[in-house]
């Protein structure tokens, strides 16, 4: 998978777990939580950066 390709879908995938969490009304609630899934897919991102770098 190109490097651009999985930002997009990660891009993607934490617009519509947003829009989701939006709907539901539990935006509010869990604001403070909002940096856990930006770590973890910085984390994910570096991992696979190596991985193509192959």
């Amino acid at each position: 998978m190109k490097k651009i390709t999985f930002n997009i879908l990660l891009i993607l995938l934490t617009a519509l777990i947003l829009i989701f969490l939006n709907q539901l009304g539990l935006l509010e609630k869990t604001a403070k939580l909002m940096l856990v899934p930006f770590i973890a897919f910085y984390y994910l991102g570096q991992y696979v950066e190596r991985k193509l770098e192959k």
